[in-house]
């Protein structure tokens, strides 16, 4: 509660602070005031405090946020404000105020774990007018009550009451200008769209470190190597979070890859920079594990569907439920099939026979090479990774790109091609293999992928997306094999776990998926791309 409190007291501070500097003095203490304290202090302390008062209520922003610079120039500011409201008009009961709330801030310094620097922060434009709301009423509040106010026939009287007028415009209007700088600094000095990041880039071998030793990453986190993504890296430089964009959809593609203390601040500044360049923020692939961070966020969520993750420990071909996987394999075996893990740096010497069977495989699939969400056959994309490989005869009839990880919790595989000529059911043979490699290299768990929209709910109480979703997977096998995916991956007994896509909004998240869609696609022609056919 700290961080929202902290912005709740900002906020009242800064509201005061305006008002008080657009307002009259009392005329008692005023003029005792001027009896010790000079006209230039008096004048200082009048002009900054209005100063202060703005500056309190953009502080909010970053409070809420659980910036640490945001919470010491809260502590800074209110103490200042505390000690000026004195030498403004005697205003004890202003500065008793403003040290309570310093004081009730102080000792939560540790709700504030984001360093990100105050030139950073990204105040949405909602808060700016909400800020000039505060400023516009303060203002009107002030001339109000000097329109109103009697001085009778004291000249002295009078005399105070116009040179407070005086001040209180002097420091309204400061106020507005300071407000109006800030809000055209922001215009201006919005951060640039970071651009994509490819193999030609500096930044490219960064992903690559952080990917070699990341203590939070999926084996999915290997689509940052596609180079076709944007990245946000943390302040250490030992994290990032990858996403894309089409039109006004900033799509972060899974968690934040890299060290686990770093995630809350790269999810915060990727909402926060999407905001700031009036986007729509969706996180797209995210897992159970994610949810709290979700919350903590303030997001809506969807299910898209189901992942299945086999562990690899558990997995055997004995038993009456693995007598067609276990006949399908040794058949594959005994017919000559051979199996290969050939390591990233040696991928190169076999890359003209992949290309071969990649463009054979595509000849009979509608829609082409997939982008995004989804690994496509590019020669320097291949050779990122070890390919398992299945000959027959000597020749490569089948093969997958693997996606490791780095402490080996699990790892997947990306393509999956075969020619024409392979052995039949070379897929099951090709997976009992990868199964039993993974194993023996020290996996924990093999991440078949996604099965989407299953498991999504049809019940009258469930949220229309959901139902409209089950109603896709059961009939949609037109467009999509979804059940038949389900039920080829069922073979292997996996665990099944829940993905989701996270955005500010429930309402945006159809026009997200859609997005997600077209970028893994290639836009709408790819979309619509059939299946070459063959010369007759």
């Amino acid at each position: 509660m700290a961080p929202t409190l902290s912005a709740i007291l900002a906020v009242s501070a800064g509201v005061m602070l305006l008002t008080s500097g657009a307002t009259p003095s009392e005329p008692t203490r005023f003029a005792l005031l001027l009896a010790f304290a000079p006209d230039l202090l008096i004048e200082i302390s009048h002009f900054v405090s209005s100063i202060l008062g703005l500056v309190l209520l953009l502080l909010a922003f970053g409070l809420r946020s659980r910036l640490d610079g945001a919470w010491w120039a809260a502590v800074i500011s209110l103490g200042a404000a505390a000690l000026l409201a004195i030498f403004k008009g005697l205003n004890w009961e202003e500065t008793a105020l403003l040290t309570v709330c310093c004081l009730l801030i102080l000792p939560f310094h540790e709700a504030f774990p984001r360093k990100a620097a105050l030139f950073r922060m990204e105040i949405t434009p909602g808060w700016l007018l909400s800020v000039a709301a505060a400023l516009g009423g303060a203002a009107f509040c002030g001339w109000w009550i000097f329109t109103h106010t009697e001085y009778a026939d004291k000249s002295w009287m009078r005399l105070m009451g116009d040179q407070d007028a005086a001040r209180a415009i002097r420091s309204s209007v400061a106020a507005a200008i300071l407000l109006l700088a800030i809000g055209i600094w922001r215009l201006i000095a919005t951060p640039a769209k970071p651009p994509v990041v490819d193999d030609t880039d500096p930044d490219f071998d960064r992903v690559r470190a952080i990917l070699a030793k990341a203590e939070d990453a999926e084996p999915g986190s290997n689509l940052a190597l596609l180079g076709d993504k944007r990245f946000l890296f943390s302040a250490s430089g030992e994290s990032f979070l990858m996403f894309g964009v089409r039109r006004r959809s900033w799509i972060a593609l899974g968690p934040p890859v890299g060290r686990q203390d770093e995630r809350m601040e790269l999810f915060w500044r990727f909402r926060e920079l999407a905001d700031a360049h009036a986007a729509r923020a969706g996180f797209y692939g995210l897992g159970p594990g994610d949810l709290p961070d979700t919350v903590d966020l303030g997001l809506a969520i969807q299910k898209t569907g189901e992942s299945a993750a086999v562990p690899l420990a558990a997995f055997s071909l004995v038993g009456r439920r693995r007598e067609v996987l276990r006949r399908n394999w040794r058949k594959a075996g005994e017919g000559g099939a051979e199996f290969q893990v050939l390591p990233a740096d040696q991928v190169e010497t076999v890359m003209e026979e992949l290309k071969a069977i990649s463009e054979s495989w595509l000849s009979h699939h509608a829609g082409g090479e997939k982008s995004f969400s989804m690994g496509g056959f590019e020669p320097r994309y291949v050779a990122e990774f070890p390919v398992a490989l299945v000959r027959f005869e000597g020749r490569i009839v089948a093969f997958a790109t693997l996606w490791t990880t780095a402490h080996k919790a699990a790892f997947s595989m990306d393509l999956m091609r075969y020619s024409d000529d392979a052995p039949k059911n070379v897929m099951d043979y090709l997976f009992v293999e990868l199964l039993q490699w993974g194993r023996e290299e020290g996996y924990q768990a093999f991440e078949f992928g996604m099965a989407p929209l299953a498991g999504l709910e049809d019940r009258p109480l469930a949220p229309i997306m959901s139902r409209v979703g089950r109603l896709l997977y059961e009939r949609g096998e037109e467009i999509y094999n979804f059940q038949g995916v389900r039920r080829y991956k069922d073979k292997y007994d996996p665990v099944w776990q829940p993905r989701y896509i996270a955005a500010p909004r429930k309402w945006a998240i159809p026009f997200l998926l859609a997005d997600i869609g077209l970028l893994s696609s290639g836009g709408v022609s790819g979309l619509t791309k059939r299946p070459k056919k063959s010369a007759t």
